[in-house]
């Protein structure tokens, strides 16, 4: 048997044991830096099948790092688990949740980390069957949704020194994610006024709320003056405790991205510059506090064309009737327009990608096509500023449903889910060891690294001081 060989039969073996897993995850959702559950479960996994790992990693206590094999090359595969807040819902298509108010997996991280453990293992199956020289690195990431994870870890040098980085994400289409994603910068700006009666002497208060407001409108009117990808959008968190009460504490946080990295810089500062002046009209003190930020998603096309090829040699996922059924009952609670909407995103007719789901491997769609911006933003984008990086999309929900939704989190525990999340697991794998396998790809994929980033070094965007919650 051949190396892929190996791979896929272990896959096909081991299936039900990773749906099992990918269902105990979704059964106890947990959001970015408390994922114990899942990390628990992938590291006695790693473990049991030999693998050297390494818990609470640069002291982010649910980030794992799992290593087999020696020497070069060095591949990586990044697995995700944590779940969105407030997205409780049981496999069903009416909105139900399990418990009200609680975590779901309305991204499908519960499919994306099971898929990727999947993959590492069954190529590290093969290698060991194989003879096949090389290091195998396994990534529990925590906390992608709030773009932190993989960024702390960055920053910490834990990618350094890999040849190529494997992923994907649950999605609708089975295509490559070839499209760039938005730099971010997530942050809390604080004003500190001073309180008094609202009526009986406001002469005597500093309205910390009038800064926020003031803050906001200068906000929108930048928005004229900035590069139309860019995306500004914020909430208040604090604005004061009652009408008859200047508000003497008011917090409004916000997101700026942009395609590239150095433009939510200049963004940043500009934003910053209002507050600013919202602070000296107020007479009011200003505390910045930088959440989060992460760079651009910078796909490697040499590496994503063997994904690419590996997809096709997988097969899409076969969808049970039962699975279709549920898909389209699932639609059958989007909005009227949902469906026709997916469709203008993805640029391709109906009978082109499959309706409810997709059946086939695309080579490319819409917004996800090489040469496009996603407005989304994702810490791989760190990544793959650190070495060449590949992802692919899978079919884990019907055409219409967006992620972060209730029906995503039904389907992302269903069997639509697991279906797609084998296929990824196989497309990772047979990946992997053709990286192993032909040093031709990873030289060209370095090259086109070196271009792309103009052989310019990642620099983290948070600052060493910085801590995530709960680091040590």
């Amino acid at each position: 048997m051949s190396s892929c060989d190996v791979a896929l039969a272990y896959l096909t073996v081991q299936g039900e044991k990773l749906v099992s897993l990918a269902r105990d995850i979704w059964e106890h959702p947990q959001v970015g830096f408390e994922e114990t559950y899942a990390a628990d479960l992938q590291a006695a996994t790693l473990e049991a099948e030999g693998f050297r790992l390494r818990r609470a990693v640069t002291g982010l206590r649910t980030a794992l790092v799992a290593e087999w094999g020696a020497g070069a090359p060095v591949i990586g595969i990044l697995g995700e688990y944590d779940a969105l807040p407030g997205l409780s819902q049981q496999v069903s298509a009416t909105k139900t949740p399990v418990v009200p108010g609680a975590p779901g997996h309305a991204c499908g991280h519960n499919l994306l980390g099971t898929a990727a453990l999947g993959a590492a293992l069954a190529a590290k199956r093969a290698m060991s069957a194989q003879s096949i020289r090389g290091t195998l690195r396994y990534f529990g990431c925590p906390a992608e949704e709030t773009l932190m994870g993989k960024v702390f870890m960055a920053r910490e040098g834990v990618f350094h020194g890999l040849d190529a980085v494997l992923t994907w994400h649950p999605m609708y289409a089975n295509t490559l994610w070839a499209a760039s994603s938005a730099a971010l910068n997530s942050f809390k700006l604080s004003f500190h006024g001073r309180s008094a009666h609202a009526a009986g002497a406001p002469e005597a208060g500093r309205s910390a709320l009038d800064a926020v407001m003031l803050t906001d409108v200068g906000v929108n009117y930048l928005r004229e003056h900035v590069i139309p990808d860019a995306r500004i959008h914020c909430v208040v968190t604090r604005g004061g405790e009652a009408p008859n009460i200047v508000p003497e504490f008011a917090q409004s946080w916000y997101y700026v991205r942009a395609p590239k990295r150095s433009q939510v810089e200049t963004i940043y500062e500009r934003v910053l510059n209002v507050a600013r002046g919202a602070a000296l009209m107020t007479d009011t003190t200003l505390e910045v506090e930088l959440v989060a930020a992460c760079f651009d998603f910078l796909p490697n096309d040499a590496v994503q064309q063997v994904l690419l090829s590996n997809m096709k040699r997988v097969g899409a996922p076969v969808f049970s009737k039962g699975e279709v059924s549920f898909a389209r009952a699932l639609q059958a609670t989007l909005p009227p327009a949902a469906v026709d909407d997916a469709l203008q995103a993805l640029g391709r007719a109906r009978d082109e990608l499959g309706d409810p789901l997709c059946t086939r491997v695309l080579d490319d769609v819409g917004t996800l096509r090489k040469g496009t911006v996603q407005p989304v933003s994702t810490d791989v984008g760190d990544v793959s500023h650190i070495a060449p990086t590949a992802q692919l999309t899978a079919c884990c929900m019907p055409l219409g449903v967006p992620l972060h939704s209730w029906q995503a989190v039904a389907s992302c525990g269903s069997g639509i889910g697991f279906t797609a999340m084998l296929f990824a697991a196989k497309a990772l794998a047979l990946t992997a060891l053709d990286l192993f396998g032909d040093p031709a790809i990873l030289s060209e994929a370095r090259r086109e690294f070196d271009r792309a980033t103009g052989g310019r070094t990642y620099n983290c965007p948070i600052p060493p001081g910085l801590k995530a919650p709960g680091q040590r």
